[in-house]
């Protein structure tokens, strides 16, 4: 791992240690994947403006969201199937979100369960959820939630139908999932992979194995593809905050009416989303559609992105343009696959150190101060 100096470094290595189902699920998008492009060339194409002659010989990166201090403006996004990147993904994970002093959010498609997570890990996490058909089962989610100690929930609005996400379906990736002479290959040809997660304390849906213990993980898979939601509305965000006192964020905001919805839903925080480029392919990309959901928020509650951070300048602009702080998946995913937590760590730590020299070479001493001066014609 010391030679690893850059995302782009634990992508390749994530690349080759795991198969490529699973690598691709993380690392590509839905249909003609612009959106996912897009994602990463409107971070580009902002310039920084460099500035000399200011003291930066202290550097402060630490910042405060909804109440909690953060080490630094990044924290760790839900992704789904975390557990099959590495044996059990998400413990390692939250472990080094906690050791980072920064937030670890755990998805309701996770392979270890709230449970699992909450007993293995020191200090809180996040929990997201997906509003199901099922509303019991919603609502005991939710009750988990609670009782692991969970400070906010997350709700994830961009999914009433999942799109098409055609290397998903190539690769076999799909609902129930389809078993190839290729894809067993992949498996046994990655023996190091293969053989730590099937040490793994599991291998299915963890969430939902404790709601249908009987059940296998194709019926799972099959279950929770049937129970996404196309009916819901603003109407079901009252009926989660009417079962949730803790922070309320919703996830996979892009447009500014959306914004203001939410805003008027009571909702602590907003992610600007579009789920990682998964979902409407066509979309504008998160840095591109921060400025419009920052004025239509106007204050009223805290404002975080995820989409195309692969970089602490990706973290520097988003600060420029209004957020309070970012979200990994992606790069976070790479981390876990590359190396565990000490990979994930290595993320974090790049992240951070881009973010440092970044501000210095800008200008800037505390990512609390960080605003469009930073930026070219902005």
């Amino acid at each position: 791992m010391d030679v690893i100096t850059s995302i782009s470094d634990l992508r390749e290595r994530a690349r080759r240690r795991v198969p490529r189902a699973l690598f691709e699920y993380a690392d590509r998008g839905s249909y003609d994947e612009r959106t996912l492009r897009r994602n990463s060339r409107d971070f580009e194409q902002l310039q920084l403006r460099q500035r000399v002659m200011v003291d930066v010989s202290q550097l402060s990166v630490g910042t405060t969201v909804l109440g909690e201090h953060w080490k630094m403006p990044i924290g760790i996004a839900p992704t789904g199937l975390t557990g099959l990147f590495h044996r059990d993904g998400e413990i390692h994970g939250a472990r080094a979100a906690h050791a980072a002093g920064v937030p670890f959010t755990l998805s309701t498609m996770s392979i270890c369960s709230l449970e699992d997570v909450r007993a293995a890990v020191q200090g809180t996490f996040w929990f997201q959820l997906y509003l199901m058909r099922d509303r019991g089962f919603n609502g005991a989610l939710i009750a988990r939630a609670r009782a692991a100690g969970c400070p906010a929930l997350m709700l994830t609005l961009d999914l009433p139908v999942q799109a098409l996400r055609r290397r998903d379906a190539k690769n076999g990736l799909s609902v129930p999932p389809r078993f190839t002479t290729r894809t067993a290959w992949e498996f046994l040809s990655h023996p190091a992979w293969l053989y730590g997660v099937l040490r793994g304390r599991r291998r299915t849906f963890g969430n939902l194995q404790d709601f249908f213990p009987r059940q296998g993980a194709a019926t799972l898979a099959e279950w929770s593809n049937a129970q996404l939601d196309a009916t819901i509305t603003w109407k079901d965000v009252a009926w989660v905050r009417e079962r949730w006192p803790g922070k309320l964020i919703l996830k996979g905001i892009l447009d500014a009416e959306d914004a203001r919805q939410a805003t008027a839903a009571g909702v602590d925080a907003v992610v600007i989303s579009n789920h990682g480029g998964r979902q409407l392919d066509g979309a504008m990309s998160t840095i591109a559609a921060l400025p419009r959901v920052v004025e239509a928020v106007a204050g009223r509650c805290e404002v975080l992105l995820d989409g195309g951070i692969a970089s602490g300048q990706s973290v520097l602009k988003a600060l420029a343009l209004g957020a309070r702080a970012c979200l990994i998946g992606k790069s976070y995913l790479y981390g876990l696959a590359a190396g565990g937590e000490a990979g994930v760590t290595l993320a974090l730590n790049v992240l951070r150190r881009e973010l440092e020299v970044s501000m210095a070479l800008t200008g800037v001493t505390d990512a609390r101060d960080v605003s469009a001066r930073i930026l070219i014609d902005r």
